[in-house]
């Protein structure tokens, strides 16, 4: 597998769609395509700022989806959110995902952001960590859920 070194981060483009969904539905087990076509729609719509894809040997192995907020909820537009990570399985552990997010970072502070959020369940222990290790800590803003039944 190659090193580190090898990967090329670029800005995530239309034609990719194949590629996040074939990752995706290696992470999940799901085939989604419509909601991958109607995720870069909306993205498309909002100009992200931090929407990256990860490349080695000329193939998409990665993904980060990021945007800076623009007011909504009363959250001022220095504030950064990563909605998405995804990582092919065969080039976890290899720096991928930290470099995915690093770039992502990179591209968020260059606007003005100042702080950035990322919301994971609280039982998937491997992506705190690795969150935790990129310097990820618990924020002020907390999760309210509402359950709706029918």
């Amino acid at each position: 597998m190659p090193e580190v070194k090898d990967i090329t981060i670029r800005t995530l483009k239309r034609g990719d769609i194949a590629a996040l969904v074939e990752i995706d539905e290696k992470l999940i087990g799901q085939r989604r395509p419509q909601y991958w076509e109607m995720k870069l729609e909306l993205l498309e719509q909002r100009a992200p700022i931090a929407s990256l894809v990860a490349e080695m040997d000329g193939k998409v192995v990665g993904f980060v989806l990021g945007d800076a907020s623009g007011w909504e909820f009363g959250i001022p537009d220095t504030t950064g959110w990563i909605d998405t990570i995804g990582v092919d399985p065969a080039y976890q552990s290899k720096g991928v995902g930290r470099s995915l997010v690093k770039e992502a970072i990179a591209h968020m502070k260059k606007v003005g952001v100042g702080k950035i959020y990322v919301l994971v369940n609280w039982r998937d222990w491997d992506m705190l960590k690795f969150l935790n290790q990129i310097g990820f800590t618990r924020g002020d803003m907390i999760n309210l859920e509402l359950k709706v039944e029918d």
